[in-house]
């Protein structure tokens, strides 16, 4: 797809070309900045509007609070009045006892007269005796039968916040509703305060925004827009922000066909059984009506200097490919074999200084083919003397039948003299001596090099004694696959030399070889002193570098690059190590007879 991409842009016209860099140097990066600002523009505004609603909110609860904390207060104090509780359940002989202890008893007057965040105080009271006034009243069955009534005495005394109808005057309050228990006569009564619906609304009044107080019940006891008090949420089609559907947080509605934000506040004034719903809503037209002016106005203006650059654009595209297809006139006579052909093009830009080069070029064509020659010839004089060394160092090589020769010469000597350990070390060194000569460019089996592994690990245990514990763990299967030579030795040298020879009390080696998921899986093991970090990252790097080392050095690499070169890039070393803990190396190579190369 993209080697598509390509050849079509390399198809156009130049002309063509630069007017595409256009759109994608400066058009789209202006819409997307367009676009982006816009939006980030909107959405502070819409922020900014929402810590104004946030804030409006905390402060209508505020001064709410302190309204509502004005009954609450006087309903614990009428609930611990002695005084109270003698002329709700005293029985009275006549009219005249009755009324005189109303007037004995002028606490509600006195609370109605002291806050003007009350409207007023009532009591329902089970007592047969008493006259109903604006302050005492029968607990009779229409009152008991209400759903605020029966709350009040199933709570026991717990707060309630409700907006109810005070039958005395036919008109609706938010009432403090909570029931009262007189110990001492054993009764109880439900006292009733009104809250000032006026001192309530005057609070919302100072809001900016739209703000109403909601009871449990969807009822609006309180607003600063005089049409929806005492209405419900289903009224003025709130119906989706109800108590069953909407919680406390920010909300997206529609009003009319108008997209409003709107934010809930759930509040418990003074730990009431239920609770109070302050919501403020803002219309989202209002807020961004402000940002889309200085929209409108910037996009007038960037479309504006877009169609002032396209023109711009096409002027000087006219005048540069007037002169490239003059410098390609002059390069086809060249392509056809014109070596003497000079171009003469007027102006110190690119297009100028390309046409300079062009005739540098022309000129010196042959006499780079002259150099070209002549390094070639070079180097084939240093491949002859690179192959002359080489020569000369595989001569000088040490014979070597002489050294198997005196190897088993040392190890009949030993063996003689009863030396038997030492004949057995001479031997399998003389024998992996002769493996290492005898490899070449070919396949050995596993158990060949198996052989090798274990000839230097007893070498190696002669060596270090006790501090060196070897295990080899190998799938018998295993035996007769081939793998290419001094693949598994070298991986067990390097745990033993780096990993073990530092260590005062040594360590163990262990080589598992399995076949799993038709692939030879070998790991080499040590609990040796581990690898750094830094070293980790070093030992990786060099093992996919692609510059050449010593071919004769037997490594990690030599093995990483054997393995990849025979097997594929996939199937190098992997290694993992743990300072203090030892390291393992590691290698997959699959079950077939055929090689990546």
């Amino acid at each position: 797809m993209y080697a598509r991409i390509i050849t079509l842009m390399n198809n156009l016209r130049l002309r063509t070309k630069l007017f595409l860099s256009f759109g994608c140097v400066a058009l789209i990066p202006v819409l997307i900045v367009g676009v982006f600002l816009t939006s980030e523009l909107r959405n502070m505004a819409m922020d900014n509007a929402l810590e104004q609603i946030t804030a409006n909110v905390d402060r209508v609860k505020k001064r709410t609070g302190e309204l509502l904390g004005v009954p609450l207060d006087i309903a614990y104090r009428l609930s611990n009045d002695s005084r109270l509780e003698e002329a709700a359940n005293h029985r009275y002989e006549s009219v005249y006892d009755v009324v005189k202890a109303y007037w004995d008893y002028p606490d509600f007057r006195d609370f109605i007269r002291l806050y003007k965040e009350i409207s007023s105080i009532r009591l329902y009271i089970n007592n047969p005796t008493i006259l109903d006034n604006w302050e005492f009243l029968q607990a009779d069955e229409t009152v008991t039968q209400e759903q605020w009534y029966q709350t009040a005495i199933a709570k026991k005394g717990l707060v309630c916040w409700n907006y109810i109808r005070d039958n005395r005057n036919g008109q609706y309050y938010l009432s403090l509703i909570r029931k009262v228990d007189f110990l001492k006569q054993r009764t109880a009564g439900v006292l009733v305060v009104n809250v000032n619906t006026d001192e309530l609304n005057a609070i919302l009044n100072q809001e900016t925004f739209e703000t109403i107080i909601v009871d449990e019940n969807d009822n609006i006891v309180a607003s600063n827009r005089a049409d929806t008090l005492g209405k419900s949420l289903d009224d003025i089609n709130f119906s989706p922000v109800s108590a069953a559907t909407a919680g406390q947080g920010p909300y997206d509605i529609t009003i009319d066909g108008n997209p409003f934000k709107m934010l809930i506040d759930d509040w418990h004034p003074g730990g009431s059984l239920n609770s109070l719903r302050i919501i403020s809503i803002f219309s989202v037209e209002s807020i961004v009506s402000e940002p889309n002016r200085i929209i409108s106005l910037a996009s007038s203006v960037i479309i504006s200097a877009l169609l002032m650059a396209i023109l711009l654009i096409y002027y000087f595209s006219r005048l540069l490919t007037g002169r490239m297809l003059h410098l390609s006139k002059h390069i086809s006579k060249v392509a056809s074999g014109n070596l003497g052909a000079t171009l003469v093009i007027d102006g110190k830009d690119e297009i100028g200084q390309l046409a300079r080069q062009f005739n540098h070029m022309v000129r010196n064509i042959n006499d780079l083919m002259s150099e070209v020659q002549e390094s070639n010839r070079q180097k084939n004089a240093i491949e002859l003397k690179q192959n002359e060394i080489k020569f000369k160092m595989m001569a000088s090589q040490i014979n070597p039948h002489f050294l198997f020769n005196a190897l088993e010469s040392i190890r009949m000597k030993a063996l003689v003299r009863g030396q038997s350990d030492i004949s057995q070390v001479v031997r399998l060194l003389g024998k992996m001596m002769r493996k290492n000569l005898e490899v070449g460019n070919g396949m050995i089996s596993l158990h060949s090099e198996l052989e090798t592994v274990n000839c230097y690990l007893v070498i190696q245990k002669f060596r270090y004694d006790d501090r060196l514990a070897y295990e080899l763990q190998v799938d018998p299967k295993a035996h007769s696959i081939q793998i290419p030579p001094l693949i598994i030795q070298p991986l067990v040298e390097n745990c033993v030399i780096h990993g073990l020879e530092n260590r005062i009390d040594g360590g163990m080696v262990r080589v598992d070889i399995r076949i799993e998921d038709k692939q030879l899986k070998v790991q080499v093991s040590d609990n040796g002193i581990g690898i750094s970090k830094e070293r980790m990252q070093e030992i990786r790097q060099m093992l996919e570098n692609k510059d050449d080392y010593e071919t004769n050095n037997i490594g990690m690499r030599n093995i990483h690059l054997r393995l990849q070169l025979t097997y594929g890039p996939e199937c190098g070393l992997t290694l993992s190590s743990q300072t203090g803990f030892g390291t393992q190396i590691s290698f997959s190579i699959p079950l077939r007879s055929d090689s990546y190369v």
